[in-house]
């Protein structure tokens, strides 16, 4: 039998790293029975125009800077026209990608189109962004055949804007293997840091936006005891700004800005801290939310978006207020005090990733997927 031939767009790919572009890659591994092929803009000049990575043959389009993104909506679609026909077309999100792949299924009405849903700003900072063309936009969601989201937040948002197709609610997964067993010598990650080894570690893996929460996090720090620490694993738009918080705090000694660490280096992160913690103000739902949970690392999130299908409180972690430096404290304090409500937090979140978040499950829900459009 012929592999299904499967058009991507997505506005950015590896080793661009996030939650979405982690997902494509494991999900396409996994996808023996098909053949990938991406359009994607190029954004760094250092990236390759072309380059087989796993399962997919990627092309990138544009100069190699942040204008490559409209390239892909506007050029995208005669670059999919030279690569032959295909049986789906399947946006990552409904950004650039959505609009390449909107373009490209009204040139090719017959190919079937699925729109996967990964957004984790707010639906107002994505109005903010769309307003102005709103009826374009709203389109992405009304000519998609089916609609895969990652949370039940986000199915609800496709529903109100229009969506007349299926949709599927398949989350994020997480790679188990990677974090569920212990490996090498944690304690080198206190030490290099200059932390003691009887000292308590708060740790986020955060693009450094706004809707993150990171600040509220630091603040955070002022209400806990001296010896408590803080990893920030993570770069973006407001490090300096966060950097400068955390200096206005007198907190430079227990704050530390490890800039972005790759996957084979996390692990050895979330296993040498104590509790992690993403005060977020608006999530699709939270990949390292999930990667915590996997390596044993108790959670304090916030009830936004997406978190509420992972997250049950008290049970998988605990909720803390949005926008709230002292209430995120008080929550982090009491997982540190309770050794036994500790203990009931790690049990139970990675029981909870191993039976629901397993890639090798997720692939087989978006196989179905595939299936279904292809003789549809």
């Amino acid at each position: 039998m012929a592999k299904k031939r499967i058009l991507i767009f997505s506005t950015a790919y590896l080793p661009l790293i996030g939650g979405a572009e982690v997902a494509v890659a494991e999900l396409t591994d996994r996808l023996t029975d098909c053949e990938f092929f991406m359009i994607t803009a190029r954004l760094q000049p250092e990236l390759p125009r072309y380059e087989e990575m796993g399962n997919i043959k990627v092309y990138r389009l544009g100069q190699g800077n942040n204008l490559d993104k409209y390239r892909l909506i506007l050029n995208g679609w005669k670059k999919a026209q030279e690569l032959g026909k295909f049986d789906v077309v399947w946006s990552i999100m409904a950004s650039y990608a959505g609009f390449a792949a909107l373009r490209y299924q009204k040139k090719n009405p017959g190919t079937k189109f699925l729109l996967t849903l990964q957004e984790g700003d707010s639906r107002w900072d994505i109005y903010k962004h769309v307003w102005w063309c709103w009826p374009i936009f709203t389109q992405i969601f009304k000519c998609a055949d089916t609609i895969q989201t990652i949370s039940s937040y986000l199915a609800d948002w496709a529903s109100a804007l229009g969506a007349k197709c299926p949709i599927e609610v398949i989350p994020n997964g997480v790679a188990r293997e990677k974090f569920f067993n212990k490996t090498g010598e944690i304690l080198k990650i206190k030490f290099g840091l200059g932390i003691e080894e009887s000292a308590k570690v708060v740790v986020t893996t955060s693009r450094l936006v706004k809707k993150n929460g990171v600040g509220d996090l630091i603040n955070a720090m002022q209400f806990l005891e001296k010896n408590i620490h803080l990893l920030i694993l993570g770069n973006g738009e407001l490090e300096d700004e966060l950097k400068l918080l955390s200096k206005q705090n007198n907190l430079e000694n227990q704050v530390h800005f490890l800039g972005n660490i790759s996957q084979n280096e996390l692990p050895q992160y979330l296993w040498a801290s104590d509790v992690f913690c993403r005060p977020s103000l608006s999530e699709g739902l939270g990949i390292a939310f999930l990667e915590a949970l996997a390596a044993g690392v108790p959670v304090v999130a916030t009830k936004v978006g997406g978190i509420p299908d992972f997250l049950q409180d008290r049970e998988t972690g605990l909720f803390c207020a949005v926008n709230n430096p002292q209430d995120i404290a008080n929550k982090i304090k009491e997982i540190l005090d309770d050794q036994e409500l500790r203990n009931k937090l790690v049990t139970n979140g990675k029981k909870l990733v191993e039976k629901k978040y397993s890639w090798d499950i997720i692939a087989e829900q978006i196989k179905n997927i595939f299936n279904k459009l292809c003789v549809s």
